[in-house]
């Protein structure tokens, strides 16, 4: 889809169209239509990013926690399924898949929300170097880097749709 067919939706049809890329989170797009017409992606990425930013510390956790665990086989969209199995997550070895639920699970609990990272274009051990040292941060850096990694997931699925 072109930006100026994206800008041209009404609401429930630009919703439609984009309100998956925030993972169970359509209304980061139903905020962020009335903000039409976008000059290109980049300009549709900050304008969502923006409606993120703006809303309130619930919203923003819920969006964390709307994410499925790394590994995780329920509650994934479509999306993170085929992102997670091109990160070779879906082929672990069982020393591998114990190990990343183990740390994910730690993640977690020392967070509150899962561990999120854009997996496109990473390597299965990148991605557990990244858990093994992120586990280690102070709560309110983890915390902006996990928002960061959502916004970078957003921009990687914006790109699969938005020509």
């Amino acid at each position: 889809m072109t930006i100026a067919a994206l800008n041209s939706l009404d609401r429930p049809a630009f919703v439609e169209a984009i309100g998956w890329v925030f993972e169970h989170s359509p209304w980061v797009a139903e905020r962020t239509w009335a903000a039409r017409p976008f000059a290109d992606l980049p300009a549709l990425h900050a304008a969502l990013i923006e409606r993120v930013e703006r809303a309130d510390e619930s919203e923003r956790l819920a969006l964390l926690r709307a994410h499925p665990d790394l590994g995780a086989r329920a509650r994934m969209s479509d999306a993170s399924t085929g992102e997670q199995a091109q990160a070779g997550l879906g082929g672990l070895a069982n020393d591998e898949y114990e190990r990343l639920l183990a740390l994910t699970a730690a993640y977690r609990e020392r967070f509150g929300f899962p561990f999120l990272l854009a997996v496109k274009g990473k390597s299965r051990n990148e991605i557990l170097t990244a858990l093994q040292a992120r586990i280690e941060s102070l709560p309110e850096e983890e915390y902006r880097e996990a928002l960061r990694q959502v916004y970078g997931i957003a921009r990687f699925r914006l790109e699969s749709i938005v020509t």
